[in-house]
């Protein structure tokens, strides 16, 4: 992840550019306003022109324009292209101030209106916006190749390189200098030109195709929301669940009621409707949203971009685009993350098959009673649309829990501020201030400061919870300012989510999954802010893919922690706390249905390595048989638990940074599930523990090697036990 990169969600950021801003500092806090650039349509009147004024160098939204955005980043582009330019040609001989620190102190335009763009068309993007990213798509691959190919500059970085050991830098400038050189050669660096030259044209396809497809999957979810004009068919969801799809449908000048989908296959509505044919329409709306033969169905855009990162894996030296992508992670080679994979698919799997027998009981019975009743009903065997329903069941007769019994005790804004803020609090002492005047690119957005336990400021954040629909699916955050000493610059961060938005006047009650989502981001936010790095490049989240969600995933352990989850779990109405029979059956339920999600999670990231292990020998593939054969290859062949995201519509891969990564949320799980038994093991959440995990791990951002700072803070390697424990496997015999 780098400066603009978000994480966990389907929020994308334009293929190539990640490197070039993390190249580039943010340079929020300068007072020197750009030269003029080769773009005649950008000067002073242009918001992005100068830093802005506002408090942590914020984005100025209340002044930016749709228009302003293509020409700053052209102008961004030419001026950083120049700064690096000026290095390359230094007469000087190379050195670590002259070469690596100038790297890093290039692309403050670029960085500043790049940041905002990138965050505004994720949240609340328009046909403006759209067509500048489609404009500007490939020629951003090209800005990245144009620095990242350039061999006059790699010289330089290469001599500075072959002569640090000799320097006398600080373990973190050591760090900087390792990194930029291992940057330039995965980019292809040491390329022949005409080689250099094929690489430049897959880039520029595969951003275009990239870009493409998250058009295409952010219209084809709108399009495919379910729609009735009849009301019986909702039958199951609550009276603010019937108004909210009413409201949703005027909202779209459709008569009746709208169901709009969310990014996953599966979709909330599906445990409370309890019409069956409902039900199916709405999966099925879900599972071939991407898969219509209209002009947003996917296949053949990801058919070539499957094709075109295997043929840039081999360009590069690799057998395939996954070898390619995970020499830098914590895996290092596509067969490592394979078999940790592989592992857990029997356990998976077996539980699932047992979770799916209780179903069918009950389908099975309901089906008998109806029966023996006299009336007319045909049994069925569980299908993917049946199972949220039917676990839902479940639960309640397992453990006497039901959902429309838990939404009460958790209102989203008591949640966010006794729950993710106090959790803060306790750990590290952070305080909250909101503010009303820090502008914002809509409505929805809550804007708070936050600062150190002595008061001092400590970054800005921002929240953007309601979906919308021009609103790319999922959850994520993202950055606008990065920390970095050398720059003087504080983080702002921001965290965005697709929750449902109340009618006036009426609470945001949310699912107790959605608390989670909401811990989790908090968890990638605070990840950011604590970054207390010297240099933009290594500060914060630019960490590998495998590491970036350790933090977040283990942020969402002190949502169920008694401490925090006391704290918060109340009555939207009376304030009275949530009744401690309710809290012990969510506490007992904690691993119900772990056997579907752990299969569903690991099917999405088998698939994912599948794609991207293809060798460049291998024909286009047609999506959908290769998606059958890939699941059946590995014993994911479970007809009622779908992938959690079909291929067609997989953003994350596709048209986000997680392309042989999503099997980063598994590996992370390991890492956080390992990390929260040590905080059990010590104590628990006491400040002493939560400063100490800020100091070692969390501020310390890409500075040292990700496997050595976790064993240091840890005090041994990573242990898959605990996640074996918190998923419910250990009785599965999973190792």
């Amino acid at each position: 992840m780098k400066n603009s990169t978000q994480l966990c969600g389907t929020k994308a950021v334009l293929a190539g550019v990640q490197m070039v801003l993390a190249a580039g500092a943010i340079m929020m806090s300068s007072s020197v306003v750009p030269a003029q650039t080769a773009d005649a349509g950008f000067g002073p009147a242009n918001p992005f022109y100068a830093p802005s004024a506002l408090p942590f160098h914020a984005p100025p939204f209340d002044k930016i324009k749709d228009s302003d955005y293509q020409p700053a980043i052209e102008a961004g582009m030419a001026e950083q292209l120049k700064e690096v330019r000026a290095i390359a040609d230094n007469s000087a001989a190379p050195t670590f101030e002259n070469t690596i620190v100038a790297m890093e102190k290039t692309g403050a335009l670029f960085q500043r209106v790049y940041a905002a763009f990138n965050g505004v068309t994720g949240a609340n993007t328009n046909p403006v916006l759209e067509a500048v990213q489609r404009e500007e798509a490939p020629k951003l691959a090209a800005h990245n190749d144009a620095i990242y190919l350039d061999a006059k500059l790699f010289h330089r970085v290469a001599a500075v390189y072959e002569k640090r050991a000799s320097l006398k830098l600080s373990p973190e400038g050591l760090r900087l200098v390792e990194i930029y050189y291992e940057r330039f050669v995965h980019s292809g660096a040491n390329l022949s030109d005409a080689d250099k030259e094929k690489l430049k044209k897959i880039n520029e396809e595969e951003s275009t195709l990239s870009n493409a497809f998250r058009s295409k999957v952010l219209a084809a979810t709108k399009d495919a929301a379910y729609v009735t004009t009849d009301k019986s068919a909702l039958a199951g969801l609550t009276e603010a669940q019937i108004s909210g799809a009413e409201r949703a449908a005027k909202q779209r000048k459709k008569d009746g009621w709208v169901l709009p989908l969310q990014n996953t296959t599966q979709q909330p509505y599906l445990s409370s409707l309890s019409v069956r044919t409902t039900r199916q329409a709405l999966f099925e709306n879900s599972w071939t949203r991407a898969e219509r033969g209209d002009a947003n169905d996917t296949r053949e855009t990801i058919a070539r971009l499957a094709q075109l990162r295997a043929e840039k894996g081999k360009l590069l030296g690799h057998d395939s685009y996954a070898a390619w992508k995970l020499e830098d992670q914590m895996a290092k080679t596509p067969a490592n993350a394979l078999k940790f994979m592989d592992a857990l698919v029997p356990a998976a799997t077996a539980n699932a098959v047992g979770e799916a027998k209780d179903i069918q009981a009950v389908i099975d019975s309901q089906n008998n009673g109806a029966q023996n009743n006299g009336a007319q009903k045909s049994g069925f065997t569980v299908e993917p649309w049946d199972w949220e329903f039917y676990s839902e069941q479940v639960r309640k007769a397992k453990y006497d829990l039901d959902e429309v019994q838990v939404r009460p005790y958790f209102e989203m804004n008591n949640v966010l501020e006794n729950g993710v803020f106090y959790a803060a609090n306790q750990l590290y002492g952070l305080t909250f201030k909101e503010l009303k005047d820090i502008p914002v690119w809509s409505a929805d957005v809550r804007v708070f400061e936050v600062m150190e336990a002595d008061g001092k400021p400590l970054a800005l954040w921002y929240c953007d919870y309601y979906k919308r629909d021009n609103k790319n699916g999922g959850a994520w955050m993202g950055s606008y300012v990065r920390q970095s000493k050398l720059m003087g610059t504080l983080p702002v961060v921001y965290n965005v989510a697709n929750l449902p938005k109340p009618a006036e006047g009426e609470p945001a009650l949310i699912s107790f999954d959605d608390v989670i989502t909401m811990f989790h981001e908090f968890g990638h936010a605070l990840h950011g802010m604590f970054a207390a790095s010297e240099y933009p490049s290594l500060s914060g989240t630019a960490v590998a893919r495998d590491f970036v969600e350790f933090p977040s995933q283990f942020n969402e352990h002190w949502a169920t922690y008694p401490a925090i989850f006391h704290h918060y779990a109340k009555h939207y109405k009376t304030g009275a706390p949530i009744p401690v029979e309710l809290a012990a059956k969510i506490k007992k339920a904690a691993d119900f249905n772990q056997g579907y999600a752990l299969t569903e999670l690991v099917a999405a990231a088998e698939l994912d390595m599948q794609w991207h292990s293809l060798p460049v020998s291998a024909p286009l593939q047609k999506p959908d048989e290769f998606e059958k054969a890939a699941l059946e290859k590995k014993g994911l062949t479970l007809s009622y638990v779908p992938p959690r995201y079909r291929s067609s519509y997989f953003s994350h891969i596709w048209g986000s940074g997680y392309a042989a990564g999503y099997y980063a949320y598994l590996w992370s799980e390991m890492l956080d599930d390992d990390a929260f038994q040590w905080f059990q093991d010590h104590g628990g959440l006491t400040r002493a523990n939560g400063d100490r995990f800020r100091a070692m791990v969390l501020s310390r951002g890409n500075t040292e090697d990700l496997a050595k700072m976790y064993e240091a803070w840890l005090g041994s390697a990573p242990n898959i036990e605990p996640m074996l424990k918190y998923r419910g496997l250990e009785k599965a015999g999973a190792k």
